[in-house]
């Protein structure tokens, strides 16, 4: 007879699949299933969360086209993520900070960049990086904004500011090294920091569920301890009131939290050009279509009797309209420099660097 180990493992490994189900306010089907939540936002809350989302959509579809007319840099879809974004940004106050990665463009521009320096910056031009928001520009390097949003909520601990660092990160950013190493630090000092992950179903072309074992991606947070949870990314006002009860939790001195969004991202990965058909299917993708973020609460606004398809269609026609004139304010600004750039490096310039500007003046002047 074999002995009995001194510890199930598999019994262990079953629980860690024994998780909340992610919190909804409206279901798939556009159905109240939290009534007291609801019933906490006004008819003028509805519409404005309404607003935004059309806003992010437009401001998709309108910088595709750019994109493909050859008048952007770096560009990274966002259509589908509207609720998950606009949800948690619109949650938070114009003093926090927001540390972004480069799919976060639209909550850049909510916390207060213009559409111009997101557009400058795209292009990676030096004026881009100049908005008066409070944040810094986006990150680029996979799951890094997390450790420097660590960084920066260390530092609000410390100025005793009534603030919060929060960022974001995908699905695939979380089997990065940094995400960890930001999540740790975060909680070892009890830092004021809002760790977002936006589970959008795929790391470029590889799928979630090759990225990780683990049951749910708020789970990760647990190691580090931070307490985390899943939310329905495609309900705007889910959404919303978990960031602002995050955000409460925190600046009460609690420490860091960590909150997954379930969504999808319906297009590439990035204006570069992947092809999404190349590693997912139809039948993948269209019960996602089938919770659209913007049909859900549109439903519940026309039941409502507070929108209506010529309201929307106004909407977009006054946003893409005002997002021409941002890529035009774009397209007058004096082109950025090898050599600017070069002079912007060092305070001092070193020999070396000198003998590059002086290299690239000469270029630039022909």
């Amino acid at each position: 007879m074999a002995n009995k180990p001194i510890v199930d493992f598999e019994t262990i490994k079953k629980d860690l699949s024994n998780t909340p189900k992610p919190i909804q306010v409206l279901n798939e089907n556009a159905e109240i299933v939290d009534q007291k939540v609801f019933d906490s936002f006004s008819d003028d809350d509805l519409v404005e969360f309404m607003k935004k989302m059309v806003w992010e959509r437009a401001l998709h579809e309108q910088t595709m086209n750019f994109s493909r007319q050859g008048r952007m840099g770096f560009y990274a879809p966002t259509e589908g993520e509207e609720a998950s974004e606009m949800g948690t940004v619109l949650a938070m106050k114009k003093q926090d900070y927001l540390l972004p990665a480069y799919r976060d463009i639209p909550q850049l521009i909510q916390h207060g960049a213009t559409v111009t320096e997101a557009y400058l910056w795209s292009r990676g031009h030096v004026v881009g990086n100049k908005y008066e928001a409070r944040a810094m520009m986006p990150q680029i390097i996979i799951g890094a904004a997390y450790n420097e949003a660590a960084g920066v909520a260390l530092g609000l601990k410390k100025n005793g500011e009534d603030a919060i660092a929060f960022t974001y990160t995908g699905d695939g950013g979380t089997s990065q090294g940094d995400s960890y190493e930001g999540m740790n630090f975060a909680g070892a000092y009890q830092a004021p920091a809002l760790f977002i992950v936006q589970n959008n179903g795929f790391a470029i072309s590889t799928p979630r569920k090759k990225q990780t074992a683990a049951p749910t991606l708020a789970q990760k947070a647990v190691a580090a301890g931070i307490p985390s949870v899943q939310v329905d990314g495609m309900d705007i006002l889910a959404c919303y009131k978990v960031a602002q009860a995050a955000r409460e939790y925190i600046t009460a001195g609690n420490g860091p939290v960590m909150i997954e969004t379930l969504t999808y991202r319906y297009g590439a990965h990035s204006s570069a050009g992947d092809d999404p058909k190349r590693y997912r299917t139809e039948e993948e993708t269209k019960p996602w279509f089938d919770k659209d973020p913007l049909i859900r609460l549109r439903k519940v606004l026309e039941d409502k009797g507070l929108w209506s398809d010529e309201d929307e269609e106004k909407l977009v026609d006054e946003y893409k309209s005002s997002f021409k004139d941002a890529i035009k304010e774009a397209d007058a600004v004096e082109p950025d420099t090898v050599s600017a750039m070069l002079k912007r490096t060092f305070e001092v310039p070193t020999p070396e660097i000198k003998a590059e500007i002086a290299k690239f003046e000469e270029k630039e002047s022909k």
